[in-house]
């Protein structure tokens, strides 16, 4: 009887995992070819023939394109929030912890195409209106709780209005992403935004924070010159 059990449970599972897989390979796929190409340069066809399927086969796990890219936008804003509460997990210090994040900010935009954001905002509003969400609510929390943090632990200057800085500093992300400023500057989109950051944290800072910025930046510098 077990044996007849076990075989019906596993009939039923398989094709769900299955499934499941192909769902997930469709959306590792496309998110490789947005971040490389930008979502309006890659077509359906594009994302089918990557993964050697027909576009009826990607039709049946996603109605169209905008509810892919909503699923593709979803994961790497779960993926952004895992890795901000890691981050804020291993921090020695408020300011460690917008270094740990940097590291994380730069990796992902030395990969990502400087059109993704614009074109979620033209073409794909429902992916953007996630995106938004995420920034507006999520990362500016985040940003809140570091400021709140680091006046604490006396590495950031008390007199600091935190609703007005940790607004600044989730809208400055945007700034990377508009078409006008890239133009007008050489540097990737990884290079703005650690200058940004940088930046930022100088204005934040007490004494004893310059001195930890001193610290991690060398650190910093001594692991990418290795």
């Amino acid at each position: 009887m077990e044996t007849i059990i076990t075989s019906k449970v596993s009939l039923v599972l398989c094709p769900i995992m299955t499934d499941l897989a192909t769902k997930e390979r469709i959306k590792e796929t496309a998110h490789g070819l947005v971040m490389q190409y930008g979502i309006r340069s890659v077509s359906m066809d594009d994302i089918a023939n990557a993964l050697g399927m027909s576009k009826k086969t990607i039709y049946q796990y996603f109605a169209d394109k905008d509810e892919l890219v909503v699923a593709v936008v979803g994961d790497v804003i779960r993926k952004s929030e895992q890795d901000c509460e890691r981050d804020q997990a291993q921090a020695e210090n408020a300011i460690h912890e917008i270094f740990l994040a940097m590291e994380m900010v730069v990796e992902m935009f030395r990969s990502m195409n400087p059109s993704i954001v614009y074109d979620m905002h033209k073409y794909h509003p429902n992916a953007f209106r996630l995106f938004q969400q995420h920034k507006n609510e999520y990362l500016y929390n985040v940003m809140k709780e570091n400021i709140l943090k680091g006046i604490k632990e006396e590495l950031y200057r008390p007199e600091i209005d935190v609703e007005i800085m940790a607004r600044f500093r989730v809208e400055s992300i945007m700034v990377t992403f508009n078409p006008e400023f890239q133009r007008s500057l050489k540097n990737s989109m990884a290079e703005i935004q650690t200058e940004l950051i940088i930046h930022f944290l100088y204005g934040l800072v007490t004494l004893k924070g310059y001195k930890l910025i001193l610290k991690y930046q060398q650190a910093r510098i001594n692991k990418e010159g290795k």
